[in-house]
């Protein structure tokens, strides 16, 4: 069974597929609350499948782009069910996930922007197949906005291109967040692709907020 997840955007989404189909999947969705989601949402899957953590083969997790915080929720449980199971995890960009769902509208190429917060955007562009052609990067919608021409895009999906849907001047698709089905799709084709799973790389695009001082301040005597 391939247990997958993802925490890179305000969601937390977590699907466990069988070989064949998604036999349970979750979704809940409070910022901030991350860690406190990721590990019910998993143990409940497993119980509406009636499988244990042992039955668990792969594990499939969202490396973002997104915020430090949930991604470090996500990528920690991750290793911790690869290390304990002795099993491949593999890493997969959340703007894929979103896209591997686009790609049943039948669209040309298309946009997946999500929420990067700081008035910014994470985005990358993909082709009518799914195929990332272009990104991810983080940055203001209206410097993206200029792009677009250049991009060849005119749909796009993603929570982050709803909120500026008015910038980006975009035809916009239903999907906000990654969804289970998506999640999925993208894992597998990540499966597919690596006969051995690479090291997990976040792609957090920028440095978190609170960072390590560079130095002591110079303190002068009055």
């Amino acid at each position: 069974m391939l247990l997958a997840f993802d925490t890179a955007t305000s969601h937390v989404t977590v699907a466990l597929h069988d070989g064949d189909r998604v036999v349970a999947e979750y979704s809940a969705s409070e910022s901030m609350r991350h860690g406190e989601m990721l590990a019910p949402g998993i143990a409940e899957v497993l119980a509406r499948a009636g499988a244990i953590s042992q039955d668990v083969t792969a594990v499939a997790v969202g490396v973002g782009p997104g915020p430090f915080t949930g991604l470090r929720v996500g990528l920690v449980t991750a290793r911790t069910f690869g290390l304990a199971l002795e099993i491949p995890v593999y890493g997969v960009c959340t703007l894929d996930v979103l896209a591997a769902e686009a790609v049943d509208a039948g669209l040309g190429d298309f946009l997946v922007a999500t929420d990067a917060r700081r008035k910014e955007v994470y985005w990358a562009a993909y082709d009518a197949a799914g195929r990332r052609t272009d990104g991810p990067h983080v940055e203001r919608p209206q410097d993206l906005a200029e792009k677009l021409r250049t991009l060849g895009v005119h749909h796009a999906t993603g929570e982050g291109a709803e909120i500026y849907r008015d910038v980006l001047g975009l035809e916009l698709l239903d999907a906000k967040h990654p969804s289970q089905e998506g999640l999925v799709a993208a894992a597998a084709a990540e499966v597919l692709a690596k006969a051995r799973p690479a090291a997990l790389t976040p792609l957090y695009l920028r440095r978190p907020d609170a960072v390590e001082p560079t130095g002591r301040k110079r303190v002068t005597r009055a």
